[in-house]
């Protein structure tokens, strides 16, 4: 790799470990980076997950303040992740690369419209004593576990369609709810990724340098994401969920 390479991929991790941590979808900064260099799609994708990991790991680190007492929620979701995740990966290996290209902007839209309207839906819900996650629903971890196929397919916004479920599920503060956000999808990158080890080609040139920026980029997401009050982090969700939306359908 060049230098002028790795400092694009360096600043790409950056970008994409802190936007990860805060609301999702940093894989749409470093994806069109590592095809901008000439990597095929799926040596980018998978050289991508794997490299975004470490970021994962730290992002949930970085807010382990606001995970505690919820070790058995993440227990019982993320083991849906973990197979939701497993599931995407194999697929990705064989389906045809643009399987989800026409329904992933779908899917962004309506997490963005249950994110604007959570603090409603979970007062009709409450009213309604309609519990998504308790009574041994199965709505919940359903949903977890599609979005881990997702997530390990492809996974740009991943975090955005957790946080729109699981702020509509959980009745708890929204960092909190990010916090568990960050734990599912480092969950599904985790073993997305051990299987490309495995299955797959990866560059891990690449990967590396995304790997070391990504850790650093969750950090600073962590420490100035929880400063956002609930409103400005939907806010922030909207925004970024758009920007995506656009550029998965333009680009």
């Amino acid at each position: 790799m060049s230098a002028g390479e790795i400092l694009a991929l360096a600043l790409a991790g950056l970008g994409a470990g802190t936007i990860n941590t805060v609301v999702g979808s940093g894989t749409l900064i470093t994806f069109p980076v590592l095809l901008a260099f000439g990597y095929a799609p799926v040596t980018a994708n998978v050289s991508n997950t794997v490299g975004l990991v470490p970021g994962s790991v730290s992002g949930a680190w970085g807010y382990r303040r606001e995970l505690a007492g919820q070790r058995p929620r993440a227990l019982r979701l993320g083991s849906m992740s973990v197979l939701g995740g497993a599931t995407g990966a194999v697929l990705l290996l064989v389906l045809p690369a643009s399987a989800f290209e026409a329904i992933v902007p779908v899917f962004i839209a309506v997490a963005l419209v249950l994110t604007v309207l959570q603090p409603r839906l979970r007062v009709w819900l409450s009213r309604r004593e309609f519990d998504l996650e308790g009574g041994g629903g199965v709505l919940l971890p359903l949903a977890i576990y599609l979005v881990g196929i997702y997530g390990g397919y492809f996974g740009a916004a991943q975090g955005i369609l957790l946080m729109a479920i699981l702020s509509v599920a959980l009745s708890q503060d929204l960092h909190r709810t990010n916090a568990l956000k960050n734990v599912l999808a480092g969950l599904v990158n985790g073993v997305a990724g051990l299987y490309f080890i495995f299955a797959a080609h990866i560059d891990w040139g690449p990967a590396a340098v995304i790997a070391g920026s990504s850790i650093i980029g969750a950090q600073l997401g962590a420490r100035y994401g929880r400063r956002l009050s609930p409103t400005a982090l939907r806010a922030v969700i909207v925004v970024v969920g758009t920007s995506a939306i656009i550029r998965l359908l333009f680009t």
